[in-house]
C-alpha cells in the first residue's frame, strides 16, 4: 500500500489499483494511516500489508507550528550567531515590514567549542577532547556544526560523540548536510536536532503497521524507518515529491516528456516541471523561510487548496489562503461545523462540483451551507475562484516561464482532490495545450509513494574548487558508498548509480549540477542564456545517487484502477470517488493512455 498524509484527507492506493480517502487525524496523525490500512484491505483480509511506503506531512507540520524540540547548537568559537547573521538578501526587495524568520536557536542556547579548521580542512586550532560543552537545562536535543567540518569531520565527530556519551540526541552536520555554505549548513542541522525528538516516535509507531515501512524523501526516494527518524529534515515534501514521480511517468507514457505537474489539495498547491521525462532536482529548498540544503526535487507549494478560507481584509480586497479549514471543521459543505468559506464552498455554489452527489466519506455537500458561508462573509463564489487561480497561476509561471520554459511546449498534468478542477482554466491562461487527468487523480501522492525507487544521495564538499585531479576517483568512491546504503534488500544488479558535479564560473555564487565538467558550459548556456569559453570552471561538491526498483510499476498500478470514460464535450462535470474534474466551454476530453483523460480546447490546433 502506498498511503500519503495530507492536511484534508490521507490517501491510501494498493498494487492492485483501489483508491480511497480516509479524513485526516491531525490530533494523531499515525491513526489516519492505520484507518487507511484497515480500510484498504481487501474483503475477509486481516493481516496487515507485506509493504507500506509512507508520505508523511509530520515534519513540515511541526516547522510550520513551531512545535520542534528545543535545541541547543554547538559552535566553533566565534561562529555562533551565523544562524542569526544568515544572508544579506531581503525576504521582500520592497516590504520594508517584511520579518526575516525567528532564528532557530536562541542566543542563550548556542554555544562554542574552541577548535578550527582552515577554508581546505587543514587544523589551525586542535580539539582537546572533553572540552564538549553541556547543554542548558530544558534542551532536548543538540546540533553540532563546527567550521568547515564538510571538509574534515573529526573534531565535529569527536564533540559529537562525547555529547552521544552523555545521553544527549545529537544531530552533527558532517551526518546531515556536509556541503559547503556555513549557514544552510547550520540551519539544515539544527532543524533535523529540532525535528527528531517529534518524528522519531511517530515513525517508530508506524513499524507495526506492515511487515516493512518505507518513507519516501523530498528526493522522491524510499528510505526505511530508522534512516527517516535519523533525517528527519529529508521529509519535508514526503508525499508532493511522490507525487511528482507519478505525474511524471503518466506524462511520458501519454505521449508528454516535458510537462508541469500541478497537484492541488485540501491545504496547498505543489507545482513542479517535468522535462524529458524527469522531474527537476534541486540540491535544497525553502520551507517556512529556513533554507534546508538537503536533496529534493524541485517543487514551488503555495498556501492555496480546496480547504483554503477566503476573506476580505480591511480595505476590502478579497484574499484567499493560507489559511485553511483543514479536515476539521473543513469547508462549510462538508457539515461538520465550518462557518468559513473556502474554494470548495465557492466550486459547489459554481456547479463546477454538482450538489446532490455523495463522495466517499463525506456524503451529499451542503450547497446551502456552501451559499451562506459565502454570503456572511461577504465574498463572491466565482470571484474566490479567480483569486486562487490567480495563485496557483503564478506558482505555474515561476516553475516554467521565470526559468525560461515555454509553456506553450508542455502538457499540465493536474491531480489531487481538487487539481482537475482548475486545470483547464489554469492552461487556458498559460497556453499549455493538453490537460492530463491521470486515473486515481485525487490519490496519485500515494500512487508515487507505492512507485518510488529506493534511493540514496550522498554529497561532499569539494575542497579546492579550481583543482579537479583526483575528481573522478572521488566519485567513484562516493558511487560505490552509496551503492552500498540501498541495503541487502535491493539487487545490485538492478541498481542503478550515477555521479555528478557542481560546478560554476569563478566568481558565481550559485552552480549547476551537471553529470561531469565537460558538460557545464552547455547546461550553463541552457539554463541562463550564455556560456565563458576559455573561464575557469569551477567544482564546489560532488554527488552520488543509487537507486534500485520501485516495489510496483505506475502502469501497472493504474492499469487496474477506474479508468476514465468516454469523451467529454464541456461545459461538463466528471465526478470520481477521489476527485471532480470541471471541463469549461470550449474543452473537450478523449480517453488516453493507463486510462487517463486528456483535455485539450476545442478548435483549431485543440481537439476536434
Amino acid at each position: 500500500m502506498g498511503v500519503d498524509s495530507g492536511g484534508t484527507f490521507t490517501d491510501v492506493v494498493t498494487d492492485d489499483g483501489r483508491v480511497l480517502k480516509v479524513p485526516s487525524t491531525p490530533d494523531d496523525p499515525g491513526r489516519a494511516v492505520r484507518d487507511g490500512v484497515r480500510a484498504g484491505r481487501a474483503a475477509g483480509d486481516t493481516g496487515r500489508p507485506s509493504l507500506l511506503a509512507h508520505g508523511t506531512t509530520v515534519a513540515t507540520n511541526t516547522l510550520l507550528e513551531g512545535r520542534g524540540a528545543r535545541v541547543a547548537l554547538v559552535t566553533t568559537a566565534g561562529f555562533a550567531d551565523v544562524i542569526e547573521i544568515a544572508r544579506q538578501d531581503r525576504p521582500d526587495l520592497y516590504d520594508p515590514w517584511a520579518d526575516r524568520p525567528v532564528p532557530p536557536v536562541a542566543r542563550g542556547d548556542r554555544l562554542e567549542v574552541i577548535e578550527r579548521l582552515d577554508a581546505t580542512g587543514e587544523v589551525l586550532v586542535p580539539y582537546a577532547p572533553g572540552l564538549a560543552p553541556l547543554p542548558p537545562e530544558g534542551c532536548e536535543a543538540v546540533a553540532v556544526c563546527l567550521l568547515h567540518s564538510d571538509l574534515n569531520p573529526d573534531h565535529e565527530y569527536a564533540v559529537a560523540e562525547e555529547l552521544r556519551a552523555a545521553g544527549w540526541d545529537v544531530s552533527a552536520s558532517y551526518e546531515i548536510s556536509p556541503e559547503f555554505r556555513e549557514y544552510e549548513r547550520t540551519v539544515t542541522t539544527v532543524l533535523n536536532a529540532s525535528l527528531r525528538p517529534v518524528c522519531a516516535p511517530y515513525l517508530e509507531g508506524l513499524r507495526e503497521v506492515a511487515d516493512e515501512v518505507v518513507v519516501t524523501t523530498s528526493a522522491g526516494g524510499l528510505v526505511g524507518l530508522a534512516e527517516a527518524a535519523v533525517r528527519p529534515v529529508s521529509l519535508l515534501l514526503s508525499g508532493p515529491a511522490a507525487g511528482v514521480r507519478a505525474a511524471a511517468a503518466v506524462a511520458m507514457v501519454c505521449g508528454f516528456p516535458d510537462a508541469v505537474t500541478f497537484d492541488m489539495g485540501g491545504t496547498s498547491t505543489d507545482v513542479g516541471l517535468v522535462l524529458d521525462g524527469a522531474p527537476a532536482s534541486a540540491p535544497g529548498h525553502v520551507v517556512a523561510g529556513y533554507p534546508v540544503r538537503s536533496p529534493s526535487l524541485e517543487l514551488h507549494t503555495i498556501g492555496a487548496g480546496g480547504g483554503s478560507v477566503a476573506r476580505l481584509d480591511a480595505g476590502g480586497a478579497l484574499l484567499v489562503g493560507p489559511e485553511s479549514a483543514g479536515a476539521r471543521p473543513g469547508p462549510a459543505c462538508y457539515g461538520h461545523g465550518g462557518r468559513l468559506p473556502t474554494v470548495t464552498d465557492a466550486n459547489l455554489v459554481l456547479g463546477r462540483i454538482p450538489a446532490g452527489v455523495p463522495f466517499p466519506g463525506l456524503g451529499v455537500l451542503d450547497v446551502e451551507a456552501a451559499r451562506r458561508a459565502l454570503d456572511e462573509s461577504g465574498v463572491d463564489a466565482a470571484g474566490v475562484v479567480a483569486v486562487v487561480d490567480a495563485q496557483m497561476e503564478q506558482a505555474l509561471r515561476t516553475v516554467s516561464v521565470e526559468r525560461g520554459i515555454d509553456p506553450s511546449g508542455l502538457a499540465l498534468v493536474a491531480f489531487g482532490g481538487a487539481g482537475p478542477l482548475h486545470a483547464c482554466d489554469l492552461a487556458a491562461a498559460l497556453g499549455i495545450p493538453a490537460v492530463v487527468v491521470p486515473p486515481a487523480a485525487g490519490a496519485l501522492s500515494a500512487v508515487g509513494l507505492l512507485t518510488s525507487p529506493p534511493r540514496r544521495e550522498l554529497v561532499r564538499s569539494w575542497p579546492v574548487p579550481t583543482d579537479h585531479a583526483g575528481l573522478d576517483e572521488a566519485l567513484a568512491q562516493l558511487a560505490d558508498r552509496a551503492l552500498a546504503q540501498l541495503g541487502d534488500d535491493v539487487d545490485p544488479a538492478g541498481a542503478v548509480v550515477a555521479t555528478f558535479a557542481d560546478c560554476r564560473y569563478r566568481g558565481q555564487s550559485h552552480e549547476v549540477t551537471v553529470g561531469s565538467v565537460e558538460e557545464f558550459a552547455a547546461e550553463h548556456w541552457r539554463r541562463n542564456g550564455f556560456r565563458r569559453d576559455g573561464e575557469q570552471v569551477e567544482v564546489v561538491a560532488v554527488r552520488a545517487v543509487a537507486t534500485g526498483a520501485a516495489p510496483a510499476d505506475v502502469a501497472e498500478v493504474l492499469g487496474r484502477a477506474t479508468p476514465f470514460g468516454g469523451p467529454v464535450v464541456g461545459p461538463d462535470v466528471v465526478v470520481r470517488d477521489d476527485c471532480t474534474v470541471w471541463v469549461p466551454a470550449g474543452w473537450t476530453g478523449t480517453p488516453g493512455p493507463l486510462g487517463s483523460l486528456i483535455l485539450r480546447p476545442s478548435g483549431p490546433g485543440g481537439a476536434s
